[in-house]
């Protein structure tokens, strides 16, 4: 059984994370994805994060019309700072025979030497690269970024490069400050629970 899965802050989840999971559950015959999202993100303890009980619902809401989507809430039940690593570890306890692969953005896999034991992340799962193609520095740099994390596990790396993805979580929390419309860069259900709950109107 091959297992994806994808970490993140999801704050807020957008139809960008949906594309990648579903992009990355294709082409690699995964039978579910897994959306994890992080507790306390080591990588961005410098700014306020949205409660955590807001994330998860709002990603069971953006993920409840396909089936081979799921939510795993093990790093927000885990006190401390989230690590990949933790996760996988855990996961491999309760998904004993199952293949797993770890889907990141290559803005993400630009730090990953800097990761939590990044070679015992590799001996636990693939390493399944998303160049999103956000930016044309990133694109530039994309070749010789992806050379130094092969180096670390050269046989345990998967790129997956057709995904261009023009929505950012932080554009969303902008324009729901600025009132602006975020209808189409999240599910009309995510849209539906940031009005409710005034979500991101007060700033980041």
């Amino acid at each position: 059984m091959n297992i994806g899965v994808l970490g993140g802050t999801f704050d807020p989840v957008h139809v960008g994370h949906l594309m990648i999971a579903e992009e990355a559950r294709i082409n690699l015959q995964l039978q579910e994805v897994i959306f994890v999202p992080a507790g306390t993100p080591w990588m961005k303890m410098d700014r306020s994060i949205t409660p955590a009980e807001h994330r998860v619902h709002m990603v069971r809401k953006a993920i409840m019309s396909n089936p081979f989507l799921s939510v795993s809430c093990l790093e927000v039940q885990r006190k401390g700072p989230s690590y990949s690593v933790d996760t996988l570890e855990e996961l491999t306890q309760i998904y004993k025979d199952a293949n797993l692969f770890l889907i990141v953005g290559s803005d993400s896999m630009f730090e990953f030497s800097k990761w939590k034991s990044p070679e015992r992340i590799l001996r636990l799962a693939q390493l399944v690269i998303v160049n999103r193609r956000t930016g044309e520095i990133e694109g530039k740099d994309y070749p010789r970024k992806l050379q130094k994390v092969k180096a670390i596990g050269p046989n345990k790396i998967i790129c997956l490069d057709e995904i261009e993805i023009k929505v950012s979580a932080s554009d969303i929390r902008k324009r729901v400050k600025e009132g602006k419309s975020i209808r189409y860069m999240v599910s009309d259900e995510v849209e539906q629970y940031i009005s409710y709950h005034r979500l991101y109107v007060d700033g980041e």
